[in-house]
């Protein structure tokens, strides 16, 4: 599966994953319009074998098969105090 990853220019830390590239509208405008410009950062595929830095990948695959978009939070003091840098809620 193929995700295509930009960057909130609005909030520090957060990215949006897209099944489709550039399908800004399979993201709701209550969760759109914070985020401000999108800027593009990369193509990943995202296969069983691939880890990523702060997010689940199985997570990430099934919100981007269901709802086509995923959004990567940064992550909360609470989470950095106990070792764990992501949330895997998505």
């Amino acid at each position: 599966m193929q995700a295509y990853v930009y960057k909130s220019q609005r909030k520090a830390d957060t990215f949006v994953y897209l099944a489709a590239r550039d399908d800004f509208e399979r993201i709701p405008d209550s969760l759109r319009a914070p985020l401000g410009d999108l800027a593009f950062v990369l193509e990943v595929a995202l296969t069983s074998e691939r880890k990523l830095a702060r997010e689940n990948t199985e997570t990430v695959r099934q919100n981007l098969a269901s709802r086509g978009f995923h959004i990567q939070f940064p992550p909360q003091i609470f989470d950095l105090q106990n070792g764990n840098a992501g949330r895997s809620d998505g």
